[in-house]
């Protein structure tokens, strides 16, 4: 064939060689010119049996060993009378690129694009082509090469795969997941420790601002959707804007101990934290911190694992409050009193003072009016004496209706205004409750010398009796004389 290559080296080419005529398709091209056809990608993605007829109308020349090989044809005629099982399906939409530049009048052109051997085996090459010198207006010689890149491309596909599996695991895990950037932080630790500091807990000690300083530099490069929610933001653009109103306060103390950790080189950690959500809300949280392989060294690339334990720290601190509290009255119950009684004891604090009070009639009032009647009672009292102590007095119920005031620190004066204040919150609570009045026996006392809290709380009792005695001995004294004036 005039101006075909040297046949020697077309046959011992290492990559498939193809000589094509593609004067039939010049002659289709100047047809669909004729009927008006200007952007021929268009008019072929709009009927792909379009690019079937091109297909057609490609003349094989001459194929080297390599292509007979690469297409598993026994020889030529094999592979030549087999084309439409080389050139279809996939093959069609990226064929129209080479079909858009000869139109275009390019003599040289080359695509990614599909073919399949005689086996059905799915090929991915890389196509070149290039009108030979002499042959452009006719374009009846071709040189086209088709380079195997299948395993390269599977490689590509499943590395996509991968990729597109990896992200669909982070938007969608139940998890809130953050990607993090702390190369500014360790820059900033690195600066530090250049400066010769060698205790970096002491060094946070005395500058609780670099704290503030650290958690200012992290940056946020990704979130997935529990995050947006978790947080109560309605956007990732919301959260990313106001990530001050999530990394502040209580944060701070997690985050002081997290930064040790990254001093002392432990890239991967675990510990409870609190951040707050966007709706002002504290979120505490179980969080997995770890800066990922590959970025040991600058820290640019975090991945921070969160787990909402909110629900279980409210349940845990309930079920603390429920252990040293009386739920009706809402004050401490005996429990609390007697930790608290020898711990009293323990320390050297001295005077102690202590107020022991019985509510006179309360069984009366269940035995009357029934118990809700009574409980209501407690819950008024309960309410008058979480008025008055407040740290570092304490308030307990100690008994159904008996109740005790522990005053560390509080002389004999101390006391009795503490319990003349008792007296007047009363009063008030009665002058709003004047149909259901509550009456109460009352008795301080304060340490001496070598006194132990026991011997104060017995003697805080017994002044407690004695008034108890009295009103009792005042109301049936009332009683009796109420008789004589009736017998008159």
């Amino acid at each position: 064939m005039e101006n075909a290559p040297d046949m020697d080296i077309f046959e011992l080419a290492p990559v498939a060689m193809w000589i094509e005529d593609f004067s039939a398709v010049r002659a289709l091209f100047q047809a669909w010119r004729v009927e008006g056809v200007e952007d021929l990608r268009a008019f072929l993605q709009a009927d792909l049996s379009r690019v079937s007829l091109c297909s057609s109308r490609i003349g094989i020349t001459r194929v080297n060993a390599k292509t007979l090989e690469l297409f598993e044809a026994r020889d030529f005629d094999h592979l030549k009378d087999n084309l439409d099982q080389v050139f279809r399906d996939d093959m069609l939409e990226s064929h129209i690129n080479e079909l858009v530049e000869l139109w275009e009048g390019r003599t040289a052109f080359s695509s990614s694009a599909v073919n399949y051997s005689l086996s059905g085996r799915r090929l991915d090459i890389q196509l070149r082509g290039s009108v030979l010198p002499g042959h452009e207006d006719t374009l009846d010689c071709l040189l086209m090469t088709t380079e195997d890149v299948t395993a390269r491309e599977e490689a590509r596909r499943a590395e996509e795969r991968h990729r597109r599996h990896a992200e669909g695991i982070f938007a969608n895990s139940p998890v809130s997941l953050w990607m993090e950037d702390f190369s500014a932080i360790r820059q900033l630790l690195e600066r530090v420790r250049s400066n010769g500091i060698v205790d970096f807990r002491v060094f946070l000690d005395v500058h609780p601002e670099f704290i503030q300083q650290c958690m200012s530099e992290i940056r946020v490069l990704d979130v997935n959707k529990a995050t947006v929610e978790l947080f109560a933001a309605p956007d990732r653009e919301t959260l990313f804007k106001r990530l001050s109103h999530v990394f502040r306060d209580a944060m701070e103390k997690p985050f002081k101990e997290q930064l040790i950790e990254l001093w002392d080189g432990k890239l991967h950690q675990h510990r409870e934290v609190v951040n707050y959500a966007l709706d002002g809300n504290e979120r505490h949280l179980l969080m997995n911190f770890s800066v990922l392989p590959g970025h040991e060294s600058d820290w640019s690339l975090v991945q921070v694992a969160l787990t909402d334990i909110t629900a279980r720290k409210k349940a845990e601190a309930y079920l603390e409050y429920l252990g040293k509290h009386d739920v009706l009255t809402r004050l401490h119950n005996r429990a609390f009193y007697t930790d608290e009684l020898n711990r009293l004891e323990r320390k050297p604090l001295r005077p102690i003072s202590a107020i022991i009070i019985d509510l006179n009639g309360l069984k009366e009032a269940n035995d009357q009016l029934g118990h809700e009647a009574g409980d209501a009672l407690l819950r008024r009292f309960g309410e008058v004496l979480n008025g008055v102590a407040s740290a570092p007095v304490t308030a307990s119920r100690i008994g159904g209706d008996e109740f005790a005031l522990l005053l560390p620190g509080s002389d004999a004066r101390a006391a009795a205004a503490m319990a003349d204040t008792v007296r007047e919150l009363l009063k008030i609570n009665n002058q709003f409750y004047s149909d259901a009045p509550i009456s109460m026996s009352i008795g301080f006392a304060t340490s001496e010398a070598g006194e132990t809290v026991e011997s104060v709380i017995r003697r805080a009792d017994a002044m407690m009796f004695e008034e108890k005695r009295a009103y009792y001995s005042e109301r049936l004294s009332g009683r009796s004389e109420g008789v004589r004036l009736a017998a008159r």
